[in-house]
């Protein structure tokens, strides 16, 4: 094929990662089942890592970078689908061992993609993303541990005013749970409250060094964060509770003990969105559809051409960003 189309390509260049626009053609796309046509994508902190070069995420090079694929399949050498299904992609390595989503075109192995779900458009999907459906497997979780219930204890969800926790709020709140919001950007506090959120903490006091058992606060937690934050959650979850961790936004340690573990009984959930099954990936956006709701998603996320992608990498690394960013890939 000689058509070409735009695509955010990260490079060696002397030893380093460096991201650029290139023009590709179809025949430079890896040689798997089903051809997607891409609309859009999305911006989480492991893009911005990869696109700044301020973390090697991707493992191969070149890579086209992007973690996230709402999109429609144009070809199907597998008989799960057909030309013109709706599919949304999330993990599966996109952007760190496969090509991922700032393409027009891309192609994917089948067992990758989910059908889009009934409601949802294809940017809706993508407002959700990575992030939102991160979100949905940390509450799903925490519900099957049977900590948490409506109007019990507070559940608090730190890096509030991210992807995963805009996400986490809304679906907590709207589930009955008592949200306590967790940010350093006082300034989000309305747009947090209009999500749900009824509380706040100032990030700042979670992420100081504490004590390995503290007063008893939270039934549940969202955290995003890791490091001392994550650390100092655990010390605070009540007898029983448990804290369902999926990022490391504040570093991949943790300094914390087994004190709230065999003392208090707090359990730590480990969340992953990359490899999960597809049964827990049907069930978490099952969540998201019935449960989130559409004024909050139109709250949480804006839409920006791809050709602002290395802007707006700089920003979420920076913490600029609130919320969720969708990519119209069509729009270079």
């Amino acid at each position: 094929m000689t058509e070409t189309f735009r695509a955010l390509l990260i490079e060696d260049r002397d030893g380093k990662p460096v991201a650029g626009f290139r023009d590709l053609t179809r025949d430079a796309l890896p040689d798997h089942e089903v051809l997607v046509e891409v609309a859009y994508s999305t911006l989480n902190y492991k893009d911005g890592l990869a696109i700044t070069g301020k973390g090697r995420i991707a493992r191969r090079l070149p890579m086209v970078a992007g973690i996230d694929i709402a999109g429609t399949v144009v070809e199907s050498r597998s008989d799960r689908w057909q030309p013109g299904d709706k599919v949304i992609v999330n993990g599966w390595g996109l952007s760190e061992t496969e090509w991922g989503g700032y393409s027009r075109f891309q192609r994917l192995k089948p067992e990758w993609l989910t059908r889009l779900p009934e409601g949802f458009s294809l940017q809706d999907a993508m407002a959700i993303g990575t992030a939102g459906y991160t979100a949905a497997l940390c509450v799903d979780a925490l519900e099957d541990w049977g900590a948490i219930r409506p109007g019990g204890a507070e559940v608090l969800v730190t890096g509030a005013a991210g992807g995963v926790g805009s996400t986490a709020i809304s679906l907590l709140s709207a589930k009955g749970y008592a949200v306590t919001a967790a940010t350093g950007r006082p300034e989000t506090h309305d747009y947090l409250a209009g999500l749900g959120a009824t509380g706040f903490v100032d990030r700042a006091t979670l992420a100081e060094k504490g004590g390995p058992l503290q007063k008893e606060r939270w039934a549940g937690a969202v955290d995003s964060v890791g490091s001392t934050t994550l650390a100092n959650v655990l010390a605070q979850t009540n007898y029983g509770g448990a804290v369902a961790a999926c990022g490391l936004a504040g570093g991949f340690d943790l300094p914390a003990t087994v004190m709230p573990h065999i003392l208090r009984a707090v359990a730590l959930l480990g969340i992953d969105s990359v490899m999960a099954p597809q049964a827990k990936r049907d069930r978490a956006w099952a969540t998201l559809a019935a449960h989130l709701d559409k004024a909050h998603l139109a709250s949480i996320a804006r839409v920006e051409p791809m050709s602002k992608l290395p802007e707006l990498a700089a920003d979420i690394v920076a913490g600029r960003i609130r919320g969720r960013v969708v990519i119209d890939v069509a729009t270079s």
